[in-house]
């Protein structure tokens, strides 16, 4: 009777391992760039709860700036934001690409846009 072999091998494994290793080494380079896209959210989203709806584009863009600094958001900065009328109200749109280097010469693009509507209808 032959003995044949149960189970997973050494070169199973590294066939098996390898992509998971990738995803997961993927996932801690970009981890940095998604914690600053939830900091602008959370920044746009508090200086358009505390703006007046009577507010002009400098006063958001303002609250903005402060929220920036409390929360130390680099990029994108004041100026990367759009503030355009919208109806009663403005829209405030911060739309941006980020790249998180990879290995070598391989890096992930990344793109993010938050819109979020200060006073009037929106």
């Amino acid at each position: 009777m032959r003995n044949r072999q149960a189970g997973v091998t050494f070169i199973g494994w590294v066939v098996l391992l390898t992509p998971c290793a990738l995803v997961l080494y993927a996932g801690m380079r970009l981890a940095p760039a998604y914690l600053n896209y939830m900091k602008v959210v959370r920044a746009l989203d508090a200086s358009a709860g505390e703006v007046k709806s009577g507010a002009g584009p400098e006063a958001i863009k303002i609250a903005i700036d402060r929220h920036f600094e409390i929360d130390m958001v680099d990029f994108p900065t004041t100026k990367d934001i759009k503030v355009t009328r919208e109806g009663d109200g403005w829209l405030v749109e911060s739309a941006y690409e980020d790249n998180a280097p990879l290995f070598g010469n391989i890096s992930l693009h990344v793109d993010f846009d938050k819109r979020v509507h200060v006073g009037g209808g929106g």
